[in-house]
C-alpha cells in the first residue's frame, strides 16, 4: 500500500511538473524536493530528476512540432553550447556534499522566487525575431552558463530560459517555448548520462516520475498552442503564485 501510495505520488507530481516546465519553468523546484523527501540521496535524486526533465523536454518538442512550431536549426545551436556548459555542472554537482547540496537548493529557491517576484516587466510581444549575427553569438554564450546552472541543479532553469530567448532573441512565448523544450532536452540527455555513469540514478523513480512528466508536457505543449501566448502568460502568473507559497510557508 505504500508502494502504491509513492508510485502514485511521483505520477502526479510528474504530471504537475511537465505542464509547468512545458508553459513556464520551475517544476525542478517541486520534483527534486520531493525525491529527496522520499530518502533519496541529493545527488541520487538530482541525477534521477534528470529523467524527467529528459522525458518531459522531449514530450513538449514533440507536440510542439506536431503543431508546426520550430525555429530550427536555432535550438540545436544552443544545445550544443549548453551541453559542454551541462557537462560541467554535472561534474560540480556530483562533487558536493549532501548537507551543502540542500542548502544550495534552498537558496536557489529563494533566488528564483526573488526573480518571478521582482520583475515588473512584461514580456515582449510582435518584434522582429533575432537569430543570427551577433544574437546568435550572445544566445550561444549565454547558453553555456544556463548549460552549467542546468547540468548543476536546473531548478527554475526554464524561467531564465525564457526571459533570455524572449528579450534578447525576441521570440514570441510559443516560439520561445518550443525552443526552449528542445535546447533542455539536449542538454539534460547529456547531464543524464554523466549522471547515470557514476551510479547517481534511481531509474525505478525516476520511470515512474517521468511516466507523469510525459503527460503533462505533450498535453501542454499543443494545449499552449491552440490558446497562444496569453495562456502561457496566466501559466507562468500561476507558477509565480505556487512557487511563493512553497518559499513562504515550506522549508
Amino acid at each position: 500500500m505504500e508502494f502504491l501510495w509513492e508510485e502514485f505520488l511521483l505520477i502526479s507530481i510528474g504530471f504537475f511538473a511537465g505542464i509547468i516546465n512545458t508553459l513556464a519553468g520551475g517544476g525542478s523546484l517541486f520534483t527534486l524536493p520531493l525525491l529527496i523527501f522520499l530518502g533519496l540521496p541529493p545527488a541520487i535524486a538530482n541525477g534521477t530528476n534528470r529523467i524527467a526533465i529528459v522525458a518531459q523536454s522531449l514530450s513538449g518538442a514533440l507536440g510542439y512540432k506536431s503543431k508546426g512550431v520550430s525555429t530550427f536549426p536555432f535550438p540545436l545551436y544552443l544545445g550544443l553550447s549548453a551541453s559542454l556548459g551541462a557537462f560541467l555542472g554535472a561534474q560540480i554537482a556530483l562533487e558536493v556534499e549532501g548537507s551543502l547540496f540542500n542548502q544550495i537548493l534552498a537558496v536557489i529557491m529563494l533566488i528564483v522566487g526573488a526573480l518571478i517576484l521582482i520583475r515588473r516587466k512584461s514580456l515582449i510581444a510582435g518584434l522582429p525575431e533575432r537569430l543570427s549575427g551577433k544574437y546568435l553569438v550572445y544566445a550561444i554564450l549565454g547558453f553555456f552558463l544556463v548549460g552549467v546552472y542546468g547540468g548543476f541543479i536546473n531548478a527554475g532553469i526554464g524561467i531564465v530560459i525564457m526571459l533570455v530567448l524572449n528579450r534578447i532573441n525576441r521570440l514570441s512565448l510559443v516560439k520561445t517555448n518550443a525552443t526552449k523544450v528542445w535546447v533542455v532536452f539536449i542538454y539534460s540527455s547529456v547531464a543524464l548520462v554523466l549522471f547515470a555513469y557514476n551510479g547517481a540514478v534511481d531509474w525505478k523513480m525516476g520511470s515512474l516520475m517521468a511516466f507523469g512528466t510525459l503527460f503533462g508536457a505533450w498535453w501542454a505543449s499543443r494545449w499552449s498552442v491552440k490558446k497562444g501566448d496569453r495562456v502561457i502568460r496566466i501559466a507562468m502568473l500561476i507558477t509565480l503564485f505556487i512557487l511563493s507559497i512553497k518559499l513562504w510557508f515550506f522549508e
